[in-house]
């Protein structure tokens, strides 16, 4: 993973927000995870296959997803399953949205939905793992990549 692609998903996350809700996220400085992965109460996964292979998460507090649900469908969300389902929605929409960038050769899986903490799931992102921190009306968010 290099710098432009990197900022090729900050970009996605950015113009997803200031679509969506019409305010932009804040991009905090990227990080190489080091330890356990970051999961917060809504997580959804995507693998990646192609010329480019691992995966891709976007994890999230649950009062995060309820908001954004707000400007996507005109009403919050609460249950669990709308929350994660929303969740995995947005995964999907970032990890489509970067095969503009990778092309037509970056295929990417359905949603995979992480309940609880995440530690029995296998991930299988790719290292170096690069976690981009994104802040929006006061609740922070993260969109973990790991390709090869």
């Amino acid at each position: 993973m290099n710098e432009q692609e990197l900022q090729g998903f900050i970009s996605v996350i950015t113009r997803y927000f200031e679509q969506t809700t019409r305010q932009s996220a804040e991009m905090q400085v990227p990080f190489v995870l080091t330890g356990k992965p970051i999961i917060l109460d809504v997580t959804g996964a995507i693998g990646i296959s192609g010329a480019r292979r691992g995966a891709i998460y976007f994890t999230a507090p649950a009062a995060m997803i309820s908001a954004l649900s707000q400007h996507l469908l005109g009403s919050p969300v609460e249950l669990r399953d709308d929350l994660i389902d929303l969740t995995g929605e947005i995964c999907n929409t970032i990890a489509g949205n970067m095969r503009e960038q990778f092309g037509s050769s970056f295929m990417i899986s359905v949603p995979i939905i992480i309940h609880g903490s995440g530690e029995q799931i296998r991930l299988h992102l790719r290292e170096p793992v690069f976690i981009i921190p994104l802040a929006w009306q006061g609740l922070t968010a993260y969109l973990a990549i790991g390709l090869e």
